[in-house]
């Protein structure tokens, strides 16, 4: 494994898929991210010496899985900086984590009435289950809107967040335009009246350190399959005055306690959030995965992505006819450039690149409320990681270039 005294230019060789095509330029992190060989060992290690159910066998071999399944969650708890070890609950990724707090929290704590507020950056899984919570029990669900440069307006918030307000969510970067939202600030806007604060951490896990017991937030979403883990695994850490509130959302496996003809009791957590059987072999994956961003260094992923998102912003901004959307300065960005170019759509233009080798995401990234407010229907996002190099950012400039002599030449 690299130590970020290595450096991060030959990060690259880390990655099998990478270093079988030399060629291909991926510039899609932000939708997954590729797999260090170190994560593919640890899967495939898990499969060939520990394989088998856990929790259930009076047998040494489910006594193990059993180990490695709850050691890779004091790992994945310690990199994300929360001490309540058993407060961290798996799940197949954000999307279900914020499920289950919309559904486990919301459903009890939310009442007609009762207001929940959401931001204009949010990416629909944490955008739809807080808005279908509100139609199901009869809450106010409100939006806080945007600064001309893609930050939430938290003067707006302020007014938002009234008396009444049950849970501000939020997402602690933006999908779409990287923008990285003032996590301490929104949340002593949500405790000051008594709110709780939920912070979908999809896209700031894999790119910013992350101290959960002194962040604030009551809860923190992740995905796994982002930040250099298997797809299939991720999670939520849940303050435990938060948690020992919740309600169950899925039933069956460890997390019943005991079953009588009439009624049914829980597990604790985290087995009572946990129904069915456990993905051991990504929570082994991903706990593989922490530990190799944890050679690099978070700080070290942090300045490599601010000196490469600079770089990319201003060899962009030099391409005639190029709009760049969010934030101006690159430290206020995760490693995500979003933009347009001339009246290509984003679709052809990803086509186009593609033909050149380099991968990027065209669309509304899913955050269609956010594409309304910057009148738009969609984007191209070019998005980096640690394997990247000012030699994929170079690669996708000449390839803009080139796919804008082309489109023009048959206009």
């Amino acid at each position: 494994m690299r130590t970020a005294g290595a450096g991060f230019r030959n990060l690259r060789a880390d990655f099998p898929l990478l270093a079988a095509n030399p060629g291909l330029v991926y510039l899609d992190s932000a939708a997954t991210s590729q797999k260090p060989g170190v994560v593919l060992d640890a899967l495939r290690t898990y499969y060939e010496t520990v394989n088998a159910n856990p929790h259930r066998g009076a047998y040494k071999l489910s006594g193990a899985a059993t180990e490695a399944y709850h050691g890779a969650r004091a790992e994945i708890a310690r990199f994300l900086g929360a001490a309540d070890v058993d407060s961290l609950l798996f799940t197949r990724g954000t999307t279900e984590a914020v499920n289950l707090l919309a559904t486990g929290w919301g459903v009890p704590h939310v009442h007609r009435g009762d207001r929940i507020v959401v931001t204009r950056l949010e990416h629909h899984a944490n955008f739809v289950p807080w808005q279908q919570l509100a139609r199901a029990v009869g809450a106010e669900f409100r939006i806080c809107e945007l600064t001309k440069d893609g930050r939430v307006d938290l003067d707006q918030l302020r007014l938002l967040v009234t008396a009444n307000t049950k849970v501000v969510a939020f997402g602690h970067v933006s999908n779409a335009l990287g923008t990285i939202n003032d996590v301490r600030e929104i949340v002593k806007i949500a405790h000051a009246i008594g709110a709780v604060a939920f912070c979908d951490g999809a896209q700031g896990a894999p790119h910013l350190r992350v101290a959960f017991d002194d962040l604030g937030v009551d809860a923190y979403a992740f995905s796994g399959h982002k930040m250099l883990g298997p797809m299939g695994i991720g999670g939520v850490i849940v303050r435990r005055r938060v948690l020992e509130t919740m309600h169950p959302y899925q039933f069956g496996g460890d997390m019943i306690e005991f079953v009588f003809d009439g009624d049914t009791t829980w597990n604790v957590p985290p087995h009572k959030f946990e129904a069915g059987t456990p993905n051991v072999e990504g929570a082994v994956g991903l706990a593989a995965a922490v530990q190799y961003l944890d050679a690099l260094g978070m700080d070290a992923v942090r300045a490599h992505e601010v000196a490469l998102t600079r770089y990319a912003m201003e060899q962009l901004a030099a391409i005639e006819g190029l709009q760049l959307y969010g934030p101006h300065e690159a430290d206020a960005r995760s490693g995500v450039v979003s933009f347009n170019l001339d009246d290509i759509h984003p679709h052809d233009l990803s086509t186009m690149l593609d033909v050149d080798g380099v991968c990027v995401r065209a669309g509304h990234h899913c955050a269609q409320p956010l594409m309304r407010a910057i009148h738009q229907s969609a984007t191209v996002r070019a998005s980096f990681y640690v394997y990247n190099t000012e030699a994929d950012v170079d690669a996708l400039v000449e390839s803009l270039q080139k796919a804008k002599t082309r489109f023009h030449a048959h206009a």
